[in-house]
């Protein structure tokens, strides 16, 4: 099968080939081998530290100082894209934990590079202000300050000992979530409205009874389909804790630590370190935006519950005043209320998106927007499903990097979907960018909100692979957090509009039905539906994450239980949701709002291409902008500077009060 696939997709998208530099494929590794190229690398990167610290202090030969660092930066990613990607991806747990232990030695490496004196000295002393250099050396000097440069030697100690139990937290925390392989036992009764595809694809026991895990392929549809209302709260009480009790605990220490660190700086919260750098500038900013999404949702969302609450009567056959709808109900009855309304049934939405097809249709009309070609080519890979192509510039046959794809689920593996920069680009240097994306998509087919987030995270992948800078230091996604999803969240709407869909068949062996404007336009009018819901729980998410990095530290499980319990659907006694919010533990935290705020940005920068998403000239423009930027510039002179002019929220609050046009779907 995937000798077949990649002979279909090297005819379709590929061109000639053309004489190319060695291909910069990462490392596979065992333990003992990563443990090695993490020994080796560190070292290495100690030696570049020693000839920094001997560079003469002054503005004389400022290039060469910055091209050294960026050597320094090229030698870390060397060894830290390739560690961080397989503590997520490898099959093997020694290797897993092998991987964990170099991230851990890194960071303690990383403190100590930003840490030191005599560096930060000599990048200060650098008088260059403008340009690509002029922003490396800003975001440098940024960055020495942040690790405590400044700090007495007593307060550095401290912030070093903290930024490493913050590296050990956020592993342990994601790995009880990561490895956590229980399986619930469901009886047939208790799977009933599922499809039959799902139930042929489900583990059985030899009673007969289905053993289902926490991968979203499971999990997703039976909330959506299973008529059971005790198996759907049995399965979401499961999945609220499947990182509990101990990660709970890990929080509130992550809290804690956080909140000393940002007192070693003279600052009340760790939100107003976070939010200092990023394009809001301070924990004001997001509580007025986060007020103003909760006044625009708060009565969108008391509607939808009300009517999810009368639907459920209905169907039960109740009186409405006897019904409570239950946050086990939600994802339930809104697919029942798509079916009848809108005729949107998502699981039968498979045959119209099989997953091979998606994948090479994504490729296609990334190929087209940005002048681009993927060629397949066999390198080892960490699993047999995993796939690898070469990016080409279509018009001069050179090579601007390479993806890895990794699409389907399987035991140890990452649970959501994301991407890794592996390595950036870096013209100084005539470095090539590499960057994997991972997924746990259903095999057979994808929904629509599923093709959506293959579409998101392969944005990510063109953000990395299309970028174009001077310095790796400033490549692909090092963009300000808040605006990182930006772009992703824009590319997103190619899996919504008639122009792209309707290249999708022709990707399909054997074929498959080609999506009406019609049903189109039902798909996109479901889609909205349920907004307010949707964006009550991102601002729930986003509100908890800058409560447990305000000024005060809180229990985090109170903290949750008095905050989700605020909302209209309530707080489900005995679920721990901050034990699995593994974005709250890593480098989203006091960052949840930027998936808004980036959202903000995203829709308005879509209206550039008005009725036509396939036009090559605004994809080049786009392309030229602001992926090929990195964060060569901060991220509001990139949006203005796509926009031509400053941005606006209004596409943003018809899209979160459901009332965003679909009349673009006929184009």
């Amino acid at each position: 099968m995937v000798k077949l696939w990649m002979t279909a997709i090297a005819a379709i998208l590929a061109g000639t080939a053309s004489a190319a530099p060695p291909r910069p494929t990462m490392p596979i590794y065992d333990a003992a081998a990563l443990a090695r190229d993490c020994a080796d690398g560190l070292a290495e990167a100690s030696r570049l530290v020693r000839s920094l610290q001997a560079m003469p202090l002054g503005n004389a030969g400022a290039r060469d100082m910055l091209d050294r660092w960026d050597r320094l930066r090229i030698r870390l990613e060397d060894f830290e894209g390739p560690v961080d990607l397989t503590a997520n991806v490898s099959p093997d747990a020694a290797t897993r934990h092998a991987a964990e232990a170099c991230e851990s030695q890194t960071t303690r490496f990383e403190t100590d590079l930003y840490q030191n004196a005599a560096l930060y000295a000599r990048i200060k002393a650098l008088t260059v202000r403008t340009g690509p250099a002029g922003k490396m050396r800003k975001d440098l000097l940024e960055a020495f300050e942040d690790n405590g440069v400044a700090l007495s030697p007593d307060k550095q100690a401290r912030l070093k000992a903290i930024a490493d139990r913050l590296e050990d937290i956020r592993q342990e925390f994601d790995r009880n979530v990561r490895d956590n392989q229980t399986r619930l036992v469901f009886s047939p009764d208790d799977v009933k409205g599922l499809p039959q595809d799902y139930l042929d694809k489900a583990k059985r026991d030899d009673k007969g009874n289905y053993l289902l895990g926490f991968e979203y392929p499971e999990y997703v549809p039976f909330m959506a389909n299973a008529e059971s209302e005790d198996a759907r709260q049995r399965y979401q009480f499961a999945f609220q804790n499947r990182g509990t009790p101990k990660n709970i605990e890990l929080l509130a220490e992550a809290m804690r630590l956080r909140k000393e660190m940002a007192g070693l700086f003279g600052l009340s919260s760790y939100a107003e370190f976070a939010t200092r750098r990023r394009m809001v500038g301070n924990p004001q900013t997001v509580e007025k935006f986060l007020r103003d999404v909760k006044s625009a949702v708060r009565e969108v969302e008391r509607r939808e519950v009300a009517e999810l609450t009368a639907l459920k009567a209905a169907t039960l056959h109740k009186p409405v005043g006897e019904i409570t709808l239950q946050r086990w109900d939600a994802d339930f009855y809104q697919e029942k209320l798509k079916k009848t309304r809108y005729s949107v049934d998502q699981e039968a939405l498979r045959k119209y998106f099989p997953t091979e097809a998606s994948i090479q249709w994504v490729m296609a009309i990334s190929s087209r927007l940005y002048s681009i070609r993927f060629e397949p080519a066999t390198v080892p890979t960490w699993a047999p499903d995993v796939r690898y192509f070469d990016v080409f510039d279509a018009t001069t046959g050179k090579r601007k990097g390479g993806i890895y794809i990794d699409p389907f689920p399987r035991a140890g593996k990452y649970s959501h979907a994301a991407v890794w920069p592996v390595r950036g680009s870096a013209r100084r240097s005539r470095r090539t960018p590499v960057a994997a994306l991972v997924a746990n998509l259903n095999r057979a087919g994808l929904n629509s909100e599923e093709l959506e987030t293959l579409v998101h995270e392969f944005g990510h992948l063109m953000h990395n692979i299309l970028s174009d800078t001077q310095y790796a230091t400033l490549a692909g996604t090092s963009v300000q957090l808040d605006f990182v999803e930006a772009p992703s969240q824009m590319f997103e709407e190619w899996a919504r509009r008639r122009e792209s869909l309707a290249l999708l068949p022709q990707f399909c062996n054997p074929g498959c039905p080609a999506i009406s404007e019609e049903q189109l336009r039902q798909i996109s009018a479901a889609r909205l539906y349920g907004a307010g819901i949707l964006y009550s729980r991102q601002h729930l998410y986003a509100a908890y994450d800058m409560a447990a990095s305000g000024e005060t530290v809180p229990d985090p499980q109170a903290l949750w239980e008095r905050m989700e319990g605020d909302t209209p659907l309530g707080y489900v006694p005995g679920t721990h949701f901050p034990g699995t919010f593994t974005h709250i533990i890593s480098r989203y935290t006091a960052g949840y709002y930027g998936y808004m705020w980036s959202q903000v940005l995203a829709l308005d920068m879509l209206s550039v291409y008005g009725g036509n998403l396939m036009d090559p000239v605004v994809g080049g423009r786009f392309s030229k902008k602001v992926l090929a930027q990195g964060s060569e510039k901060l991220a509001a002179q990139l949006v203005r500077d796509f926009l031509g002019r400053e941005p606006s929220n209004e596409a943003f609050i018809a899209e979160i009060t459901g009332t965003r046009s679909t009349a673009l779907l006929a184009h």
